[in-house]
């Protein structure tokens, strides 16, 4: 087994109640992290260990701090360590760099596909179910652990994804569309939602409970009403899209998340109750509510705190550094939550960093200079989160005939339902024929809210928990191949997207002239 080296805790009463049954160097100073003795009771020895771990400085090899460990154990402990963070640097800088020369490859071979397809398939190149099979450390991820190591530029990445749609509801903008993006972002999640259900019920009665139990068809009903903001966010800056229907898209885009997490708690909680529990009011309403009111209300607060002190700089690149930290510590506090008694107060990162980006750029004077900064910043923190997305499809699945048939079904009832949602209430609100003819195809992209779902439907039971997460993993790899492109296709037929010249495609238009 390696050995790896984690810190030791700097406060030893927090790892045991029985504090004095460990003994302190006293030859060393007290600012100086405490070496644990080895001689210690069973328990008391894996306290330190699990906790140690954690923090740090405790060998995993021998048990020892840094400080106590033999010379020997010592050295290669560190090396190890040291081997484990530049493997793990080298994986996403080829991750990047796979990425990159696949829109080269996709250009070369004539291949219209935008960059969010080209990143997810060099995702799956280098991935544990290609380039990973070789298990060469540094040169791709050979195990789903291993891309779940620098998850962190994933959540990081989905952040800016997110303060960048917040960006997006100026209210100049909200007086246009703001009723009509509400309208239409409301009905098209609870009519894919409805839609999936009636369609899984119904395959619920054909296959039989066996194969497919019915809180599973009605869990997977709610998750359906999730779009991927990520993959629309990147089509459309790539081709710099522009019309009415790009307009209403990213409204309704980051109004998904909210509904999706309305629709899918009081689904969940039906599902709960037919799998043998009880209807809980607080579970299906409440705490969905809070966590929604709860992240607007910090979103809200970090905005106005961050245009504030932005205004104590005379620079945009500090004003730009200012914002970088912001997002990044929104994020880290969107990751806390609270429990009093069956009340449970949570955020969603997604959530609080729209609020943070549209308080942003309707308070402060710079927003404008300083989103265009950002987003060149951003564009390969972008890039790695794509591929790193394609890493982590899952193509196990297909080994499973049940799987793939509720998953089309799955697929093919969201995208009629979306469409159709999209098409019924973009024509009650009186929009033109291309908006309600183009709407519906933009959103069909599904991936990370849709996944955070899963995690919380695994409390179903074992094997209705897997049942779910392999189906989504289906539609999601379809999703996201198919996504991007069908929103282009979308977009280009909207006539949102301009052709560029050829002229303007080749190197020459940096040459001085």
């Amino acid at each position: 087994m390696r050995g790896t080296l984690v810190i030791m805790a700097k406060k030893p009463h927090l790892l045991s109640e029985k504090s004095s049954d460990f003994t302190l160097a006293s030859d060393r100073k007290k600012s100086r992290i405490s070496c644990w003795t080895r001689d210690k009771p069973k328990n008391i020895q894996r306290n330190i260990n699990s906790v140690g771990r954690l923090h740090g400085f405790i060998c995993t090899k021998c048990g020892m701090s840094r400080g106590q460990a033999p010379e020997e154990c010592r050295g290669k402990c560190w090396e190890e360590r040291r081997l484990d963070i530049m493997n793990m640097l080298l994986s996403v800088a080829i991750a990047l760099f796979a990425g990159l020369m696949m829109t080269r490859v996709f250009r070369k071979c004539n291949l219209k596909c935008p960059d969010v397809t080209c990143f997810l398939i060099a995702g799956l190149l280098v991935g544990p179910y290609a380039l990973g099979r070789l298990h060469i450390e540094g040169l791709g991820f050979p195990t789903m652990e291993d891309v779940g190591k620098v998850s962190i530029l994933s959540d990081v990445a989905l952040g800016f994804i997110a303060f960048d749609i917040g960006n997006e509801f100026r209210l100049s903008h909200l007086k246009e569309t703001g009723r009509t993006a509400t309208v239409i972002g409301i009905i098209q999640a609870v009519v894919a939602a409805l839609l999936v259900d009636a369609a899984l019920i119904a395959l619920y009665f054909i296959l039989g409970p066996e194969k497919l139990p019915l809180p599973v068809a009605i869990t997977l009903g709610a998750i359906a009403s999730a779009t991927a903001p990520a993959a629309t966010l990147m089509v459309v800056r790539q081709y710099k899209a522009k019309g009415p229907v790009t307009d209403l898209l990213l409204p309704i885009v980051a109004l998904d998340d909210a509904v999706g997490l309305m629709v899918f708690a009081v689904s969940f909680g039906i599902a709960q109750a037919l799998k043998g529990g009880e209807l809980n009011v607080i579970s299906i309403i409440v705490n969905p509510l809070l966590e929604i009111l709860a992240s607007l209300l910090l979103g809200a607060l970090m905005g106005v705190l961050m245009t504030e002190l932005e205004k104590l700089f005379f620079s945009n690149h500090n004003r730009l550094s200012m914002t970088i930290a912001f997002v990044t510590m929104t994020i880290a506090l969107s990751s806390l939550h609270f429990s009093f008694g069956d009340l449970k107060i949570s955020f969603s990162s997604l959530l609080v960093c729209m609020m943070l980006g549209t308080m942003f750029c309707n308070l402060s004077q710079f927003s404008p200079d300083i989103m265009s900064r950002t987003e060149k910043w951003t564009s390969p923190l972008y890039a790695v989160f794509f591929v790193l997305s394609g890493a982590q499809l899952e193509l196990g699945v297909f080994r499973y005939p049940s799987i793939i048939l509720i998953g089309v079904v799955y697929i093919l009832a969201r995208c009629i339902g979306k469409y159709a949602g999209a098409f019924g209430s973009a024509a009650m609100m009186g929009c033109s024929s291309t908006v309600r003819k183009y709407l519906g195809i933009t959103l069909f992209p599904q991936a990370g809210v849709a996944l955070g779902m899963v995690v919380t439907a695994q409390s179903l039971g074992e094997s209705e928990g897997a049942m779910i997460r392999n189906i989504i993993l289906f539609s999601v790899m379809i999703y996201e191949l198919a996504g991007p492109m069908l929103t282009r296709i979308a977009l280009t037929a909207a006539g949102e997207i301009t052709p560029v010249e050829p002229e303007k495609q080749t190197r020459e238009r940096f040459a001085h002239k």
